[in-house]
């Protein structure tokens, strides 16, 4: 039997690390992307392990506030000894923690933001899986200019996660010959949007891409309706769709939204069928939902990392692991990583909210 000297690996166990929010206006997130991971890690058990070890998952609820990120990872990597982190929800949150993981080489895995912090330059110990905020904002952005719109404006949580969104509207919008025309923020943590929606009125808008989590953008999409705004409304991946819907229902229809992954109803790609049956057997009270089907695929990239690694099992080992995927095929999604390059997918699928349900884009009635 191999004794391992890293942190958080024993001859039975590895305990990995979760620190996102589990309660709070965001815990939506973070709660479907621990039951997207739970479903993985618990079939692997199941199955014997990862080389005769089992994975031992430790939460710890951050609330999407960054000084509890930092408190909470400390205390997971010093206390609880954890090998590496996974599944972390938000880029101010995921923001604060880099320094720790850098300073204490600590693997952090599927984090749930598309912020090119965590991307460019690369950080040796962050795997990301989703695409990037720039991915999204420029796929958001061709969309409407491919249907001859060209006044954009954006609502943005006024912190590193809106401001990345923010600014990959910029680029995409640079990269056209374009500028953005009119910008409004509100604070983190509050439904506090008329100030941002005050300043988008009267710039003759014909497009809004919102950035924030589910319950302030459905407080500004009930606003801007109230204050007859007319441009189209568009968001991208981390608002948590499905929480989005609950929200809003049909008041939210021809909303556009970015997601990272595909439709999870389309069940005749593998691995949407396989977390679908895995959340049924390990988490019956889920379902799967965008985030938790996120949450399952980069559980599933964390699992074949870890077995590639072997019974010899270092941190970093597991990163040089990461970096041997080479279009790997998980299911159906084809996902590469590089020494040069920590994003496993670049992605985008686009999708509106018609009557009620999410659609793919193009088959939303009353397109604008």
């Amino acid at each position: 039997m191999v004794h391992a000297a890293e942190p958080g690996v024993t001859d039975t166990h590895i305990r990995l690390g979760m620190v996102n929010a589990q309660t709070g206006a965001a815990s939506g997130l973070g709660r479907a992307m621990l039951d997207g991971a739970t479903a993985v890690f618990q079939e692997a058990n199941q199955r014997g392990g990862i080389h005769g070890r089992s994975i031992e998952l430790v939460v710890a609820d951050d609330g999407y506030d960054p000084d509890r990120a930092i408190s909470e990872t400390l205390r997971l990597v010093e206390e609880k000894q954890v090998f590496a982190l996974f599944g972390n929800v938000g880029t101010p949150t995921t923001n604060a923690v880099i320094p720790i993981v850098q300073e204490m080489k600590v693997p952090l895995v599927g984090a749930f933001t598309g912020a090119m912090t965590l991307r460019r330059p690369v950080v040796h110990e962050i795997i990301n899986f989703r695409a990037s905020y720039d991915d999204e904002s420029d796929a958001l952005v061709q969309y409407f200019v491919s249907r001859g719109i060209k006044r954009f404006g954006v609502l943005y949580q006024d912190d590193g996660f809106g401001n990345a969104v923010l600014d990959g509207t910029v680029r995409a919008l640079q990269r056209r010959g374009m500028q953005l025309v009119a910008k409004g923020a509100f604070q983190r943590g509050t439904t506090a949007v008329k100030a941002g929606l005050a300043a988008l009125i009267g710039h003759d808008l014909q497009v809004v891409i919102m950035a924030g989590p589910y319950t302030p953008v459905a407080a500004f999409v009930r606003e801007a309706s109230q204050a007859k705004l007319k441009a189209a409304l568009a968001t991208v991946s981390f608002v948590g769709t499905d929480s989005l819907l609950q929200l809003l229902g049909t008041e939210g229809n021809n909303i556009l939204i970015s997601q990272v992954v595909p439709l999870p109803e389309e069940r005749t790609l593998p691995i949407a069928a396989e977390c679908a049956d895995l959340l049924a057997r390990h988490v019956p009270a889920a379902r799967l939902s965008f985030v938790s089907f996120e949450g399952c695929i980069s559980a599933t990239l964390m699992v074949a990392a870890l077995r590639r690694t072997g019974a010899d099992l270092t941190r970093e080992r597991l990163i040089l692991s990461f970096e041997t995927f080479d279009r790997l095929d998980l299911g159906g999604l084809q996902v590469t990583l590089r020494p040069g390059d920590h994003q496993a997918s670049t992605a985008v699928f686009l999708t509106r909210i018609a009557d009620g349900r999410i659609v793919p884009a193009d088959l939303a009635p009353g397109a604008k």
